[in-house]
């Protein structure tokens, strides 16, 4: 055999070699994303269910984009075995089948929540024939309560879009984001700048925000000190980043739209996303789906915080979605591990829970349609 030949042989076994390694650290990589090694946990309140009157004043929706039960007892194990979420008595499950599919987009599960109307998935704020149909959110106005939307994606995204927007198709960013020009809502705070910026058309949405009153913000240290008036909060070009770069962005833009709301004596509705739980499952990160988690956790805290002692707030935490098809097959709540397995990258047909908590909290235990969210939050808020 020639020396060249030798040489060839020899540069194809490294070569081989280093494809192997390769798979090998990928692999690897994919597996450690798999497994949530547990980090330092935080007290868990428990507050008193004693309220005020028997139909609630204000209503804050928390949803957590891709949130099963799996999801939910992820956070559970990673906290060492208590979540806010404890607080909750009443809970039921929603089925999330949309009207074309048995298995929902987060257009067209936002779209039943905030709209009791089921519809084709990528549907933002319209039925099957692309006819709008009017929000929650915007019957609240109507009604003459405060209204708002916080996201740790961009505002405009499907799930918040649902809420205030009408468009046949969720990626049309720039036109959900000239929707929030066409309400009166009085606080967003989430991602989705350069749609209200950058857009094709050449308007400025943002200085249109300002003629209409708002304050437009950037900083979320600037927004939490915000206590009264329009607030039109951007915290990211697009969207906001993972929990080590957003840091608390959610609880504190939660806090903070609470704050201003509450001025209204007539009331409100508030809209909460904690939107990277999916994100994670997509990924099929254990890791990613239980930084999340906890994120959407606390946040539900400082709403309970508030609920509690206000006594007249009806506060809902529930899902558009399972996202992953997450099976939990190992862990321990000692240390807060956690290892999760996925059936697929995408989402899956399976119930989710509701957790209700406040006046008129006990309508919503039992297994019913997610359509019926609606109907029973505009039964206990509107139609009063």
């Amino acid at each position: 055999m020639t020396q060249k030949l030798i040489s060839l042989y020899a540069l194809m076994i490294i070569g081989l070699a280093s494809i192997a390694q390769n798979n090998y650290l990928n692999e690897n990589a994919e597996e450690d994303e798999k497994i949530y090694k547990g980090v330092d946990h935080y007290e868990v309140k428990i507050f008193p269910n004693r309220f005020k009157s028997k139909k609630p004043q204000n209503v804050i929706l928390l949803i957590g984009d891709g949130m099963g039960v799996a999801q939910v007892f992820a956070g559970i194990t990673a906290n060492r075995g208590k979540l806010f979420l404890d607080n909750f008595k009443s809970i039921g499950f929603s089925k999330t089948q949309s009207a074309n599919n048995y298995i929902t987009d987060s257009a067209a599960g936002g779209t039943a929540l905030s709209t009791g109307v089921k519809t084709y998935n990528g549907a933002i704020g319209v039925n099957p024939d692309t006819i709008p149909v009017k929000t929650i959110l915007e019957q609240a106005e109507e009604k003459g309560l405060s209204t708002g939307l916080v996201s740790t994606s961009s505002i405009t995204h499907a799930t918040p879009a649902s809420f205030i927007a009408h468009q046949k198709n969720r990626n049309m960013y720039e036109e959900i984001a000239a929707d929030f020009l066409k309400t009166d809502i009085d606080v967003f705070i989430g991602g989705g700048y350069k749609h209200f910026t950058r857009r094709k058309d050449g308007r400025n949405l943002v200085n249109e925000l300002t003629l209409k009153g708002y304050k437009v913000l950037q900083d979320i240290t600037e927004i939490e000190m915000i206590n009264s008036g329009k607030i039109a909060g951007f915290t990211a070009s697009e969207h906001n980043g993972r929990i080590e770069e957003r840091k608390d962005m959610l609880p504190i833009a939660t806090k903070a739209a609470i704050n201003i709301l509450d001025h209204n004596k007539k009331g409100f509705f508030l809209m909460v996303e904690g939107s990277q739980i999916d994100w994670g499952g997509h990924a099929g990160s254990t890791i990613y789906i239980v930084e999340d988690m906890l994120d959407f956790d606390k946040t539900i805290g400082k709403v309970l915080e508030f609920a509690s002692k206000d006594g007249k707030t009806l506060v809902v935490v529930t899902a558009d979605h399972e996202t992953g098809g997450l099976a939990l097959t190992g862990g321990e709540i000692k240390t807060g591990k956690v290892k999760g397995e996925y059936s697929t990258g995408g989402h899956t047909g399976v119930m989710v829970p509701v957790f209700a908590y406040g006046p008129g909290a006990e309508e919503f235990e039992g297994i019913y349609e997610n359509t019926v969210i609606y109907d029973k939050i505009k039964s206990l808020l509107i139609s009063q």
